[in-house]
């Protein structure tokens, strides 16, 4: 599992319990560098594309949530399409709301999001997969929008992370996009 979003505390070395090991490490140097495993180099995306390559994206996880054991893992630490989709879900509405905090604050810290925590205790495992693709669908169609409507002069407005990472709209565009299309690269989906 490869995640971009740095969990909030200590990160436990080995396999938690339901055999998922957190990521721990800090995805925000594909900012600077293409991805190895997906190929992404987000430093060639222009942010004002980043709401249609997320359309784009949309129809490859709503075929992998509808395939034949969407919710079976392919291995004891490997999300299965369900998983990945419900992680993909919450980060259009995490992302959404971040770039709603960034276009009305000045420089903005954002709250920690420990995206481990939330799958086990959402359940992720258990969900419908039907209705995380119409709730991924849905969440993905609003922040397309609001990329869309990201004015010129609001590109460099600031925000941090709690960890200390410095973004501006533009780059945070360019990393949540990362995300987005690496987990379809995860789930052997070749995104646009």
């Amino acid at each position: 599992m490869t995640d971009t979003i740095v969990p909030d505390g200590p990160v436990p070395d080995g396999p938690v319990p339901d055999g998922i090991v957190p990521d721990g490490k800090d995805w925000t140097w594909v900012l600077d560098e293409a991805c190895p495993e997906c190929g992404l180099d987000t430093r060639g995306v222009a942010p004002a594309e980043v709401g249609d390559r997320v359309r784009a994206a949309l129809p490859g996880y709503r075929a992998a949530l509808a395939a034949p054991g969407a919710a079976r893992r392919p291995d004891p630490a490997t999300w299965s399409a369900l998983e990945y989709g419900c992680h993909v879900r919450d980060v259009f509405r995490i992302f959404d709301e971040r770039l709603a905090l960034m276009l009305r604050a000045e420089d903005p810290e954002f709250a920690n999001w420990d995206q481990d925590v939330t799958a086990r205790e959402d359940r992720y495992d258990l969900q419908d997969p039907a209705v995380v693709a119409a709730e991924l669908v849905e969440a993905g169609e609003r922040i397309a929008a609001s990329w869309d409507a990201v004015r010129p002069d609001q590109w460099d407005r600031p925000a941090r992370r709690g960890d200390g990472s410095v973004f501006t709209v533009a780059t945070l565009s360019r990393y949540f996009l990362h995300d987005v299309e690496h987990h379809l690269h995860d789930l052997g989906v070749a995104p646009r």
